[in-house]
């Protein structure tokens, strides 16, 4: 049934809203929504005309909210301060039958269940419509994870920091020939793409795309995939360079062991030097011994050859004359023992000068 039809059978039904729009809306932010409400009156209704358009509360013990109204010829748009500025009638004069409603710059915040009621009395009639703003997919940030060699995993990630969901990832190869490598694993929720074993020929650039129903982001990535470099070559540096360590170190200890010793044998040395050296007379030895020297000066220089002869004579004469006669013994005669002068200076010893005989007995 058409809607020039309806009204000619329902022309004595009454005040009668006549839009079959869709009562669900989904659009994204930023964009312009009008809400139809389109209305008819019968003969029968003289009352004033009132168009009251509300948002209806989420949950049933908050009131609704009035957004605009026209009564008394007249259009109210201030009602609903967060709707301020951005709503507005669709008709300059909403009493020829539209009562329909704009909202311009949508936000997420406006999403919600609204309500058109046409009353002119004795007629009445609503309408709600549910409107869905949708977020659109920010630019979403795309990055590789894991080793870039070949025969390696890596991971490829997508993410995008806004939009409403739900969101859905798509990859796509932007180079070479734009085919994905045969052993990738896509999660379209989550956003990654696994590429198990990766090769060479997996190198290129991917695009992700993130998009939900009102909108897309897209963002680009580089994979260079490269053969893994020697390890061999790395093992065996790494063991050259620890060789060398050690014979460092070896060597520097075996320089400071005889440096150690040197130093400890010259100290040796030194002790046993200091050890030979006589110490210093006493001035009381020192005196003792020129008293002791001078007296027997003294007592030799007043002996005469003649106290001399008489002085040793008689010792002569009292050696008996067999001693001469007896044939030397084939005994060796032991040395006598020396002593050091040093040692006996350390012993208490004083030096004394003996004067030279003869063996006739005489001062030599």
């Amino acid at each position: 049934m058409t809607r020039s039809s309806f009204l000619r059978h329902c022309s004595a039904c009454g005040l009668q809203i006549t839009s079959t729009s869709p009562t669900s809306i989904e659009k994204a932010s930023g964009e312009t929504v009008k809400l139809d409400c389109q209305f008819t009156l019968s003969a029968e209704d003289s009352g004033p005309l009132d168009i009251e358009w509300s948002l209806q509360p989420s949950d049933n013990q908050k009131e609704e909210k009035v957004v605009i109204v026209y009564s008394g010829d007249r259009a109210f748009e201030h009602y609903y301060e967060p709707l301020k500025g951005r709503v507005h009638f669709n008709s300059p004069d909403p009493k020829n039958g539209d009562a329909s409603m704009n909202i311009m710059g949508l936000k997420a915040t406006d999403t919600g269940t609204y309500q058109c009621k046409v009353k002119k009395v004795p007629g009445i009639s609503s309408r709600k419509f549910l409107l869905t703003v949708m977020v659109r997919p920010s630019k979403p940030r795309c990055y590789a994870e894991g080793q870039t060699h070949a025969g390696k995993d890596m991971v490829l990630r997508c993410s995008s920091v806004e939009g409403t969901q739900p969101l859905q990832y798509i990859w796509e190869r932007t180079t070479g020939n734009k085919l994905l490598p045969p052993l990738a694993v896509l999660d379209p929720v989550g956003g990654t793409m696994s590429l198990r074993n990766a090769t060479e020929a997996a190198s290129g650039t991917y695009k992700c795309i993130a998009k939900n129903r009102v909108g897309t982001g897209e963002c680009l990535v580089e994979v260079n995939i490269t053969q893994p470099p020697n390890n061999a070559g790395v093992i065996a540096a790494v063991v050259i360079c620890i060789l060398l360590f050690l014979i460092l170190l070896a060597l520097l200890l075996f320089c400071f062991c005889r440096a150690r010793n040197k130093k400890k044998y010259e100290k040796e040395i030194a002790y046993e030097i200091r050890e030979d050296v006589p110490p210093p007379k006493s001035r009381v030895s020192t005196a003792r011994s020129f008293t002791s020297v001078g007296s027997q000066r003294s007592s030799l220089g007043s002996m005469s050859p003649s106290n001399l002869h008489e002085y040793t004579k008689p010792q002569y004469d009292k050696i008996p004359s067999e001693e001469y006669e007896k044939p030397p013994s084939h005994a060796p005669i032991p040395p006598p023992s020396r002593m050091a002068g040093p040692n006996l200076s350390r012993m208490g010893a004083i030096a004394v000068m003996v004067p030279a005989q003869n063996r006739d007995g005489s001062i030599v």
